[in-house]
């Protein structure tokens, strides 16, 4: 689904919302995080996990508490981008050509240029490897990635690493310095320094805390000292690591004079690891046992539960947005493309499966029309054809979910009422039968929209892998430099 969008000026803008979210176009910065999901934050209740600074910009921020995500990241991430269901984005996996976002969407970088911003990207993209879907011609000025996936898997730069990873900049491959994390926000700090004076989108997206669960040394070495295992230590280590480089980040937007035209947002891409399913002692501190913490959520990454969907949501704004404040309206990742876009001045002419959330960020208890979230989680047999996946769960491994603001359907099989049952323990399908045939008549009919929209279907890996055939050629012909920390 293609969209059209205009630029309208500030002076109509300011007619027709509030003068506090729209006299000005925000820079804007985006953290997002992979397969943290919800509850890894001291602010979202977790007892143990030291997360200051993130605890600091909760405080900060007007807070999502119902916002959620696809059940894996290529989706949420094709959705992110476009405002769209990543179905109607193509995406349907996250791995080979059927993780390419469509060449039709418009990107919310591309349409962020079009309204007068610089763009720049720092870590995970994995939405497309062939030069055409790689982010310099989705929208980006400045390009700051890692192949893929993660760094280190099978698409990513043969052997790469989380400490000094070989990373992508702006079409050259460069050998950087320090932990995979530090060198994303390095990057972004100093690209947003040279930035100011214009305003920009700033797309900060960590490698961390995905597996292989591994941590900077200190934190490591921390979370050992307790007696976690190596994973354990690793994925909480990055996690720590996150919360000390979103700090740094805060430092210098107060520092370089952005904190009050600047709105910072906070998100995971999907829920939480599997690795926190099971409530597990992990270690000791000061003679306290430390358990694997799961906010009471069922569910995680790749299945079609609350725990897997639900994430963090802080928007920061200061002297704007409201510190403090929640907002309970149902909302999803479909939700931040024209959010952004009204912000910066920009109008969506065509209908999207997104809503904007300014309306909710100038005031939580605004009217909020219900409506229906699908997740579905994908990932089917490369021979398998996707009508045989709509309703078999055991074809995709986990199978779908219907979200509204009281009630989830999973696989048509089981419905929770989320508002009196958010860890999803009671299958109350025989007492509302209606709201599960509801819920059903409004899958088939998404799915029969969606349907055509899955052009990457039928399509296996490209051999050879066009990030590969680049670097070789790269490394062949002139080497892979050393790119410096730059000084901030």
């Amino acid at each position: 689904m293609m969209m059209k969008i205009s630029v309208l000026s500030f002076l109509f803008m300011s007619f027709v919302y509030s003068e506090e979210l729209t006299e000005t176009k925000p820079n804007i910065i985006f953290v997002l995080t992979d397969d943290q999901g919800r509850g890894q934050l001291g602010c979202e209740g977790h007892p143990w996990l030291e997360t200051p600074h993130i605890d600091q910009l909760f405080k900060e921020s007007t807070y999502f508490s119902d916002f959620h995500m696809s059940p894996t990241c290529t989706p949420s991430r094709a959705a992110l981008m476009t405002g769209n269901h990543p179905f109607r984005n193509g995406v349907t996996h996250t791995g080979g050509a059927r993780a390419r976002m469509t060449l039709k969407a418009e990107t919310l970088p591309g349409v962020l240029k079009e309204l007068g911003y610089t763009t720049g990207i720092f870590g995970k993209w994995h939405l497309g490897y062939e030069e055409t879907y790689q982010p310099q011609s989705r929208g980006f000025d400045e390009v700051f990635i890692h192949g893929y996936g993660g760094i280190g898997q099978a698409m990513d730069v043969p052997d790469n690493k989380y400490e000094h990873p070989i990373v992508r900049h702006n079409g050259k491959f460069v050998k950087t310095q320090g932990f995979c994390t530090d060198v994303f926000f390095d990057q972004a700090l100093a690209w947003i320094k040279k930035s100011k004076g214009k305003p920009f989108f700033a797309y900060i997206s960590t490698n961390a805390p995905h597996g292989p669960y591994i941590a900077p040394k200190d934190k490591r070495e921390k979370f050992k000292k307790l007696g976690f295992k190596s994973n354990d230590a690793g994925f909480y280590g990055m996690i720590e690591n996150i919360d000390d480089n979103v700090g740094r980040l805060m430092v210098k937007v107060k520092a370089w004079g952005l904190d009050e035209n600047t709105l910072v947002i906070f998100m995971s891409d999907n829920g939480f690891a599997s690795l926190v399913i099971n409530e597990k002692k992990l270690g000791q501190r000061n003679g306290k046992d430390l358990y694997a913490y799961r906010a009471g959520l069922r569910g995680y990454k790749k299945t079609p539960y609350e725990g897997g969907t639900l994430v963090p949501a802080f928007f920061r704004w200061k002297g704007r947005l409201k510190e403090g404040s929640e907002v309970s309206a149902l909302s999803a990742h479909i939700d931040l493309f024209p959010t952004l876009i009204e912000l910066a001045g920009g109008q969506i002419e065509r209908e999207i499966d997104g809503r904007s959330l300014v309306q909710l960020l100038r005031n939580p208890q605004a009217k909020w029309d219900d409506r229906n979230l699908f997740f579905h989680i994908g990932r089917w047999g490369f021979k398998t054809k996707p009508d045989d996946a709509k309703y078999d769960k055991r074809v995709g491994k986990a199978g779908f979910a219907v979200r509204n603001s009281k009630f989830r359907l999973v696989n048509h099989e089981e419905l929770y009422d989320i508002k009196n049952d958010p860890g999803e323990k009671n299958n109350v399908a025989k007492q509302y039968p209606e709201v599960v045939q509801e819920m059903q008549k409004s899958y088939d009919t998404w799915w029969s929209e969606v349907r055509p929209q899955m052009i990457n279907e039928g399509h296996q890996k490209m051999e050879p892998n066009p990030f590969h055939v680049k670097y070789r050629k790269q490394l062949d012909s002139e080497g892979i430099p050393l790119l410096a920390r730059p000084p901030l």
